[in-house]
């Protein structure tokens, strides 16, 4: 095991300057090449101790930055078409990938990585997948999976009505 020094806020282990113990793979093949970790050493410890104020007020402004995102991606509202079969499975599934590019194309900048998808996209419908813009600030998108622009906006007609129905629960209905 190995202990670091954490520069940034990672859920999972804890909060920027804590020195916590994880795998040597883990620090070695990716926390440290990401500059998100230093090596607990006692010229490290120093070193955080001089920069712990640019640090702070560098995740801050990041921070604000990731807030302004969110304020106009939270919630938002996109379409893909994609083809499907007659009973609405998708031929393949929506990636990270086609989010990304969705967003762009909607004047949002996101990189792969940050798009958490909690359950593959393999049905027509709605679904939300979140934007993790920062460690603390999450956002949530509201993705509308059609074969076609008309049938997208029958589906936002009927979600109005409905409210967010999955196809697996309309056919559980029936």
């Amino acid at each position: 095991m190995t202990n670091i020094i954490l520069l940034e806020r990672i859920p999972s282990l804890g909060q920027m300057g804590e020195v916590v113990t994880v795998k040597p793979g883990y620090a070695r093949n990716y926390l440290l090449p990401k500059g998100k970790a230093l090596r607990a050493t006692q010229a490290n410890l120093d070193l955080f101790a001089k920069k712990k104020v640019e640090l702070e007020a560098a995740n801050t402004s990041k921070k604000r930055d990731a807030e302004a995102v969110f304020s106009k991606l939270d919630q938002f509202d996109m379409t893909l078409i994609r083809p499907a079969s007659e009973v609405g499975h998708l031929y393949g599934s929506v990636r990270s990938k086609d989010i990304v590019d969705e967003l762009e194309v909607n004047g949002f900048k996101v990189q792969k990585s940050q798009i958490i998808i909690q359950k593959p996209i393999k049905v027509l419908g709605h679904h939300e997948v979140s934007v993790v813009l920062h460690p603390e600030v999450k956002a949530t998108v509201k993705i509308n999976v059609a074969k076609s622009k008309e049938e997208a906006a029958a589906h936002f007609d009927e979600a109005d009505v409905i409210g967010l129905i999955q196809p697996e629960e309309i056919s559980e209905r029936d």
